[in-house]
């Protein structure tokens, strides 16, 4: 399955096409596209997509708070750019990230929009690539949308993110990320 991005008059509808059969299926952007048999992915879906989503719109970082491991976390902004000599250690440890997003949480919290923020970050919002080592894994956040602002301006939404996640006391957790970078790479 390859994700695509059709837009349609007054609606961006997020879709699935099999190019082997060439039909198009609605993605439910609320479903973890993984099987709970899955228990590494699908775990890891819900922690950077549904649960980071939901605390990000209640500004209350204790609902992600236990999502990180402390001791060697690490933050690295891509800054949009593809070249890696632009990127910055702005978050070098986990309490200055906490700072920065619940700064932008809070920030969001007091903006109106004229659609369901939850509902349009989700929609923008992709992860369905996990990369899963035994007690390691790479998980790729994709952005392609944005939210329509009550002013009549259009807020972009239009990143990706590589998370570092790691099995660390029986459940997965974030140890880094690499952020901030374009979507697709190369596009800046």
């Amino acid at each position: 399955m390859t994700i695509e991005h059709g837009i349609w008059p007054g609606k961006i509808d997020i879709y699935e096409k099999n190019f082997n059969t060439g039909q198009k299926c609605m993605r439910n952007p609320f479903q973890n596209p993984f099987p709970e048999s899955d228990t590494a992915r699908h775990s890891i879906w819900e922690m950077l997509v549904s649960r980071d989503i939901d605390a990000f719109l209640a500004a209350d970082w204790s609902m992600v708070a236990d999502d990180f491991v402390e001791e060697s976390f690490i933050g690295v902004d891509g800054r949009r750019e593809t070249n890696p000599d632009k990127w910055r250690l702005t978050f070098p440890s986990l309490a200055v990230y906490r700072d920065e997003w619940l700064r932008q949480a809070r920030d969001f919290a007091g903006q109106s929009f004229a659609e369901d923020p939850r509902e349009a970050i989700f929609t923008t919002t992709t992860l369905e690539d996990i990369e899963v080592d035994g007690e390691l894994a790479l998980a790729r956040k994709k952005f392609d949308g944005g939210l329509k602002k009550a002013d009549g301006t259009f807020d972009v939404m239009k990143w990706q993110t590589v998370y570092y996640c790691r099995l660390h006391r029986g459940r997965w957790k974030i140890c880094g990320f690499t952020g901030y970078l374009p979507n697709p790479m190369g596009s800046n």
